[in-house]
């Protein structure tokens, strides 16, 4: 099946927060992987891009929690899911970031390419506003109780316990993620990207026109949208990180991260242009490139309805011609779970199985969510990584290249043969049939073509048995058979290179073949009698059982810690009222002295600055804190708590730390310095 010339392929840009899991691999970046592979095999100009998303609230969440800079907590997990990608062998072209220099000059360049048009509507609306933290809060700043489900956790933009998509107004009771306070009402503009009215012009019928061709869940989606009636959406955000709106009566205000991210595609473009020479615009403009948008289930509307949208009110780009959203993988029968490390990291998978890429490939596209949830268990692991990979595959090229050496001195015995029928009709199969399953994204089907292939090689072999042959009365039998299987070999080496390209590189070098790369060398890839093999490699050494039971054990592990931490939570404490609280005068200060108290292990003697005065505290801290580390550090100071003596030493306030369920100790301190003296309301 001949191929367009031309496609750009993108996978979702994973979020900075975490590193990568089987569930993103297996959801969005193995299958790209494996198309990009297939039409580079086919001749095809691809241009693969994709990058980290470091802006939005999650970001900026987890960095005040952790008490550091937004940029700190992309930087770690940029470089994380990088080299974790490049080792386990993701062929990007590029691999780039929202944070780029290159990716703000070029969201900020659409924003005001769609202002200038007139594209965009000004709202002032009335949005939430923390006023003890004196900011508006974006949806993920917003929690409260699911209208739909009851769940008192859900965020202002989605319950992830049923999935319903939310706006921070259908909350019941809610509450700042920042303070806890319930949140007030207060006006604020913003610019907005009318979907209502491109529903009408043409988005609606562009969707209609895409029932054929796209998935049914990913139609149903967007018309389950449509149906409802699509609204003006906000593409920008009260917040300090992210891409700063460039208009000059928009401080404090930056582009909404789900109009920022989708445009990390075509930044990522211009920075692989620069750094090789070429030109993206092709990639981006030429009516004849196929646009092609690997993704997850969750971010459907985002890619078939925003950001065609987008490229279609900007004027010049290609729309999507396909979004072969996956489904959800689980694991161990359980969903997936960043927060409770209930996940398969990447990084550590590489780690733990070094040399072992693709068996995990292999497994992951076996069961890749493509239609339905899927479920990866460390058993099912073990079982295909040994009975089909080691005992089909491998054990099939191993007994080839063995033979040949044994019998033929590892060289070609025959250039002409009388090939086995139904071998020549499974290789023809494979030829025609898996260009056309793979060009409907049809991934776990192709794979198991490609094996069949390998199974009726090993199936041949078994049957033929030349070594129970006497060579000196068989020799012309033997060298046919031998032959025919190592034609079969080397077609392999062809087809495996999308699924298993490590395996594929193996094979050929084993049949001293470098350089079949593409997929019409499967009608020509016979070698030549005489032609000299490699020496023979075992491909797949079986996985032990105490190898699994490792797996297994941490994630029990995982399982054990979660649970204990919740239930090592302290409950919460009866209700204050707020004239209670109000009571209670909390400040910043600064330690600047520290010494541990005589003949007491656990107590130090702290001296603070609290801005109104100086004056000494004795804390509990000794055992988690060395006096010469602390001085300098702003902590939090009850300050009119009575004075009492301890240890002969008059304490005149007590410092606010807070303590893991495990007792550990942390200073509660303010994001960033601030003066002695100022009041922790």
């Amino acid at each position: 099946m001949k191929t367009p010339e031309r496609y750009t392929v993108t996978a979702a840009l994973p979020y900075a927060n975490g590193p990568v899991h089987i569930g993103h691999l297996a959801g969005c970046y193995l299958p790209a992987d494996i198309f990009v592979r297939f039409l580079r095999l086919q001749g095809s100009d691809v241009l693969f891009v994709c990058g980290s998303d470091e802006h939005g609230v999650p970001i900026t969440l987890k960095a005040r929690n952790e008490g550091i800079s937004p940029q700190q907590v992309v930087d770690k997990y940029h470089h994380l899911m990088k080299d974790a990608f490049a080792e386990f062998g993701i062929s990007f072209d590029i691999y780039s970031r929202t944070s780029a220099p290159v990716h703000h000059e070029t969201a900020r360049a659409f924003f005001l390419n769609l202002y200038e048009k007139g594209e965009l509507t000004e709202q002032v609306s009335e949005q939430y506003f923390d006023e003890q933290e004196k900011t508006f809060l974006a949806d993920r700043y917003i929690m409260g109780t699911c209208p739909n489900c009851g769940n008192e956790n859900a965020y202002g933009d989605q319950c992830e316990k049923c999935g319903k998509s939310l706006s921070p107004s259908e909350l019941i009771n809610p509450r700042s993620k920042l303070s806890g306070m319930a949140p007030v009402k207060k006006e604020t503009r913003h610019w907005y990207l009318p979907l209502d009215r491109y529903q009408n012009e043409w988005l609606g019928n562009w969707i209609d026109s895409q029932q054929q061709q796209w998935r049914p869940t990913v139609f149903g989606q967007c018309k389950s949208w449509l149906d409802q009636g699509l609204q003006a959406r906000a593409i920008t955000r009260d917040l300090e990180w992210g891409v700063k709106v460039p208009l000059k009566d928009a401080e404090g205000k930056v582009l909404y991260v789900w109009f920022d991210a989708p445009i990390g595609y075509i930044s990522a473009s211009r920075e692989w242009a620069a750094q090789t020479g070429n030109d993206w615009k092709p990639y981006w403009e030429d009516q004849n490139t196929r646009l092609v948008h690997f993704i997850g289930k969750d971010n459907i509307v985002f890619h078939c309805i925003i950001f065609p949208a987008m490229l279609k009110a900007h004027g010049g780009f290609i729309l999507p011609d396909h979004v072969p959203a996956n489904e959800f993988l689980n694991l161990e029968g359980d969903k997936i779970s960043t927060s409770r490390n209930w996940a398969v990291w990447l990084h550590e998978y590489l780690a733990d199985f070094k040399g072992r890429k693709d068996e995990l490939r292999y497994v992951l596209t076996s069961i890749a969510p493509e239609t339905k949830d899927s479920d990866f268990s460390w058993k099912d692991y073990q079982a295909r990584v040994n009975n089909e990979l080691a005992d089909i595959l491998g054990n099939f090229v191993n007994r080839v290249m063995v033979l040949t050496h044994k019998y033929f001195a590892g060289k070609v015995p025959l250039a002409a043969f009388e090939p086995s029928p139904e071998l020549e009709a499974i290789s023809s199969r494979v030829y025609t049939e898996v260009p056309k399953m793979l060009l409907q994204y049809d991934f776990r089907q192709a794979l198991v073509e490609v094996m069949n292939l390998a199974r009726a090689g090993n199936k041949y072999l078994a049957d033929k048995q030349p070594w129970k042959l006497d060579l000196e009365q068989n020799r012309e039998t033997v060298a046919a058979i031998i032959a025919c299987s190592i034609d079969v070999t080397a077609k392999l080496s062809v087809c495996l290179q999308p699924f298993l390209p490590d395996t594929a590189a193996k094979i050929q070098k084993m049949l001293q073949l470098e350089g079949r790369s593409q997929w019409d060398s499967l009608l020509t890839v016979h070698l030549p009698e005489g032609h000299q093999l490699g020496a023979p490699e075992i491909l797949f050494k079986k996985i032990e059982d105490a190898a699994i039971e490792a797996q297994i054990q941490k994630l029990a592990e995982s399982k054990n810690i979660a649970a204990s931490s919740i239930a090592a939570i302290e409950p919460a404490k009866p209700p204050v009222s707020y004239d209670e609280f109000t009571k209670l005068d909390i400040r910043i200060g600064t330690i600047i002295a520290a010494e541990k108290v005589e003949k007491a292990d656990k107590l130090l003697r702290l001296q603070i600055d609290t801005g109104l005065d100086q004056r000494t505290v004795v804390s509990g801290i000794a055992a988690y804190f060395k006096p010469e580390e602390i001085i300098g550090q702003q902590v939090c100071l009850l300050a009119n708590l009575a004075p009492r003596k301890i240890r002969g030493i008059e304490s005149q306030g007590m410092i606010l730390m807070a303590e893991n369920p495990d007792g550990t100790l942390y200073f509660v301190q303010p994001g960033s310095t601030v003066l002695n003296g100022s009041v922790v309301r």
